[in-house]
């Protein structure tokens, strides 16, 4: 009497890699999210290596984890995968302050964000 498996949340030829609390702004991730989109892994790969932003580095690893999802648990083939979606999403949003003039306060807020990456396999045309 167990529990049913769970469905699967995407296609049978996609896979998807989650990156939360990332330290940085959804706006400058969505710079390099944009980056990624719609390109072959190993092009999208290349360009997060080569990135001067900061957050490249991170954005590489979900790219990564993502691609290592669909071989080793969907039996997908590496060389077929593109990057189908890459979108971000807020999160925590850290609220600190400093002392003004005249008894004021200013806030600073630290903001964190999250990135979703979806691949998906598709058949290249001869």
């Amino acid at each position: 009497m167990s529990k049913d498996k769970n469905p699967r949340r995407v296609a049978d030829n996609e896979a998807m890699a989650k990156l939360r609390m990332l330290k940085t702004s959804p706006q400058k991730l969505n710079l390099v999210a944009g980056l990624i989109r719609g390109k072959k892994v190993e092009a999208a790969l290349n360009d997060l290596t080569f990135s001067k932003k900061r957050v490249a580095l991170d954005v590489k690893k979900c790219l990564q984890s993502a691609i290592a999802n669909a071989e080793n648990n969907h039996n997908l083939d590496v060389d077929e995968l593109v990057v189908a979606e890459a979108y971000v999403g807020k999160n925590l949003i850290m609220k600190r302050g400093r002392p003004r003039a005249r008894g004021r306060f200013g806030k600073i807020i630290k903001p964190f964000a999250e990135i979703t990456i979806l691949v998906r396999q598709v058949e290249e045309q001869a």
